[in-house]
C-alpha cells in the first residue's frame, strides 16, 4: 500500500518552461513531490470505507533513497506492531501476534494491502511509474480548477507491472498528482486515486489526502491522510533491518 502510497511527494524548483518538459520528466516531478531528496519519515491514518462498515488504522512511515522503506502499524490494537519492510525488490511482513516474519512473494504485490483498496505495491512502490512506462502528453485538462497535463503512461514490454494503462492528470504548476486512472490490459477502468488537501508540511506544500476507489464496488474507497511528515531527516541504513521491523515503537 505505498503507492499510492501512491503516489505522492518534495516538490522540486522549476527553471524551465512547460514546453521544455518531456512526459517523463513531468511524470519525475510528480513522482518527486513527496519524496525528500535523502529521506523521509511520516505518520497517516489509513480509512477503508465499506457500504456497512469502517475501519481506521494509523502508520509511521519511514524511507531513505528509492530501496528502503519501513512502514509500522500503531492502531487499531489488533494490528499494532505489524510492520513493513521493503528492500529493493524484497518485501517483508512481522506478525507479532504469532512472532513470525513472513516474505512476500511477487505474486502478492497486487494483492489487497491489510484488507484496503491500496495494493502491497501501492505501498511499498515497487513498481516505477518513471522506469516501467513510456510516457505521453495528452491534452490538457482541468481538475478542482487546476490546469493539469493530462498523462499517458504504457508499460514496456518487459516491465513487472499489471496495469494495460494509467492515465495521470499533474497540476501544470506545482507538479501534484491530482488524479489516476489504472486500466487493465482490455483498456478496462478498474480504480481511480484522487489526490486533495493541499497544505504545508514539513515545510513543504503537498497533497495530503488520497483516495482510492474501486469502479467495480459500489459506497467502497480507502482514504490515505498525511498527519506529519519530515524531509530530509538523518536515517542510517542500518535501521532498514529485519531485526529493526520487530523493534520499531
Amino acid at each position: 500500500m505505498m503507492r499510492t502510497i501512491t503516489i505522492c511527494l518534495m516538490l522540486l524548483s522549476v527553471n524551465i518552461t512547460a514546453q521544455d518538459l518531456s512526459a517523463k520528466e513531468i511524470i519525475e516531478k510528480a513522482d518527486n513531490i513527496m519524496k525528500g531528496v535523502t529521506s523521509t519519515k511520516s505518520e497517516m491514518t489509513i480509512t477503508t470505507v465499506r457500504p456497512k462498515w469502517t475501519r481506521t488504522m494509523a502508520l509511521k512511515t519511514w524511507s531513505k533513497g528509492t530501496n528502503n522503506t519501513m512502514m509500522l502499524i500503531t492502531s487499531p490494537a489488533k494490528e499494532k506492531g505489524s510492520a513493513f519492510l521493503m528492500k529493493g525488490k524484497e518485501v517483508w511482513n512481522w506478525v507479532p501476534s504469532i512472532e513470525r516474519t513472513i516474505k512476500l512473494p511477487p505474486s502478492m504485490m497486487m494483492q489487497s494491502w491489510m484488507g484496503t483498496d491500496f495494493t502491497n505495491d501501492d505501498l511499498v512502490q515497487q513498481s516505477s511509474t518513471v522506469k516501467d512506462y513510456t510516457h505521453k502528453v495528452l491534452k490538457d485538462s482541468t481538475i478542482d480548477g487546476r490546469t493539469c497535463y493530462k498523462i499517458e503512461l504504457t508499460p514496456k514490454e518487459d516491465a513487472p507491472v499489471v496495469w494495460g494503462k494509467i492515465y495521470s492528470w499533474i497540476d501544470k504548476k506545482e507538479f501534484f498528482q491530482l488524479r489516476v486512472e489504472f486500466y487493465d490490459e482490455d483498456d478496462y477502468l478498474i480504480s481511480v486515486m484522487k489526490s486533495s488537501n493541499i497544505k504545508v508540511l514539513g515545510g513543504k506544500k503537498i497533497p495530503t489526502k488520497m483516495e482510492m476507489i474501486p469502479m467495480e464496488k459500489k459506497n467502497q474507497k480507502t482514504v490515505m491522510e498525511y498527519i506529519s511528515i519530515e524531509f530530509d531527516i538523518p536515517i542510517e541504513d542500518s535501521f532498514f533491518s529485519l531485526q529493526n521491523m520487530k523493534r520499531l515503537k
